[in-house]
């Protein structure tokens, strides 16, 4: 039955592989040197930023936790001098942060890099938002999902799908003002930020052509994203 609904999912998916199923199971290890779209939402679908002031935190927990040096807690980390060793376990290349996901297109640069910094990053952002809103338990919906972007094509067109993922969703005017993007870094490649734009940049003329590319690219990722719900209707027992 499996092997049946796999293969007819194959067969309806959309041409490319701009979405893949997730089945729960990782089937590939993180290697160096190759990139991986990573993401995951909040429990039930809930929201994990409900203000700017958590957008800024989650933010911050990025650029903190990307240390090979464990840092304890931002708190703690607050009275480390500045002349601190930072050695990152990651390079980011794209991200979008929306009011109840997240997507990041990484590469490890150590052993490990993404497994331990998504460890720091989701426990370290948990202990704060249950803090804050005085709850528990967990915040996100299991562990974090990834995909192998395994072309260079695939590649390009992940991150037009990463750095536009809110205009993918349609988010309406309340939710898009807790979205942050990399699009801004793109955009303007002057703009100081946390990404290895060139990457991506360095295959094309000018920022101005990328930004063309991956504008014309999305109504078909929109098209993509609504044929997958369709599709994963299927999967309900």
């Amino acid at each position: 039955m499996e092997a049946h609904l796999e293969a007819h999912l194959e067969a309806r998916l959309p041409s490319g592989k701009m979405f893949e199923i997730d089945m729960g199971i990782r089937k590939h290890a993180f290697a160096e040197g190759e990139f991986y779209h990573i993401y995951n939402r909040g429990v039930e679908k809930k929201p994990i930023f409900t203000q700017q002031k958590d957008v800024d935190r989650f933010f911050k927990s990025i650029l903190e936790f990307n240390n090979i040096t464990p840092i304890g807690s931002i708190y703690e980390n607050s009275f480390v001098k500045e002349s601190s060793i930072y050695r990152p376990l990651v390079r980011f290349v794209a991200y979008c942060l929306n009011p109840n996901h997240y997507h990041f297109i990484l590469e490890p640069i150590v052993n490990k890099g993404i497994e331990k910094f998504m460890q720091r990053l989701g426990t370290g952002y948990t202990k704060y938002f249950n803090r804050r809103y005085k709850r528990s338990g967990v915040l996100f919906q299991g562990k974090f999902k990834s995909s192998h972007i395994d072309s260079n094509e695939y590649l390009l067109h992940v991150s037009a799908y990463v750095n536009l993922n809110n205009k993918v969703h349609q988010l309406g005017s309340q939710a898009s003002k807790l979205v942050r993007s990399s699009w801004n870094e793109y955009v303007d490649p002057a703009r100081q930020g946390i990404c290895d734009k060139r990457i991506i940049l360095d295959q094309f003329s000018t920022a101005n052509q990328y930004v063309e590319f991956a504008n014309s690219s999305l109504p078909q990722i929109i098209e993509r994203k609504n044929s997958l719900k369709e599709i994963q209707s299927l999967l309900i027992d």
